[in-house]
């Protein structure tokens, strides 16, 4: 944890996608923290630079200015202090089962070997609620279990943050509220600290505790607001805070965008 109780701490960042790191900015002077145990969102519209911001955290992207702190230790690459969930279905290899799977990145990782590799691997796979898919293929599984197998990866891997790229983006409604609701109770259970990229105002307050709103490239922070009161679309404040997400939003990327926001 750094020195002032954050787990991650950004400040005027600036990001590049040029390989001269001099061309059009994709994110520009954006600072934020990050508690840990918390659940952080990146909300914004598809192409603003939410998920670029993910990947700079990642160790995917190097900013051209500012600095990123993990622990109060430079970001300079990726590493298994940070775990990454993607939105994509084929992110498991095609060619190992779900345990294989989860134990497989423990042990590219050095975090557990042999024996030691699949009983962790089976753990997480229990806590996910896939223990009757543990020896099938990710051509096997439906959407919603090859996430969970991907976010049973992640966990093992214990990471200091847990980053997740708009993860239930391509599944049906009914079971991205299931998972939206299996995930609540993973962080319950395990305390991880979570980094949510997502376009949903709704996915935005059910999972987030602050929400942090990106307006246009180069996108810069238009506000962030605490939803950690708000528990689950029932709560009645649940509409205002949807109706002050809504506004931050279209103040950042004007009325233009306003089909792009749910």
């Amino acid at each position: 944890m750094t020195a002032n109780g954050h787990v991650l701490a950004a400040h005027d960042l600036a990001v590049s996608y040029s390989p001269r790191r001099s061309g059009p900015l994709v994110l520009d002077g954006v600072s934020f923290d990050i508690r840990r145990g918390e659940k952080f969102v990146f909300l914004g519209p598809s192409g603003c630079g939410k998920s670029t911001l993910l990947k700079t955290v990642a160790g995917f992207l190097r900013p051209v200015r500012g600095s990123l702190l993990l622990n109060d230790q430079p970001i300079k690459g990726p590493g298994p202090d940070r775990a990454v969930v993607f939105q994509e279905f084929d992110q498991l290899l095609p060619w190992r089962t779900v345990l294989g799977n989860v134990s497989y990145s423990l042990q590219v990782t050095g975090k557990a070997r042999g024996t030691d590799a699949v009983k962790r691997a089976l753990d997480f796979i229990e806590l996910v609620g896939l223990r009757q898919a543990t020896h099938h293929f990710p051509h096997q599984l439906s959407g919603g279990m090859k996430q969970r197998t991907a976010i049973a990866r992640a966990l093992s891997l214990e990471p200091d943050i847990l980053l997740m790229d708009e993860p239930f983006g391509s599944l049906d409604q009914l079971t991205r509220s299931r998972m939206q609701e299996e995930l609540e109770t993973l962080w319950r259970k395990t305390g991880v600290t979570i980094l949510f990229v997502t376009h949903s105002i709704q996915e935005a307050i059910v999972l987030g505790q602050r929400v942090m709103v990106l307006g246009q490239r180069p996108a810069r922070i238009v506000g962030t607001l605490d939803t950690s009161d708000i528990d689950g679309r029932e709560h009645p404040g649940f509409g205002a805070v949807y109706a002050q997400l809504r506004d931050l939003l279209l103040a950042g990327h004007g009325d233009s965008q306003s089909a792009a926001i749910n």
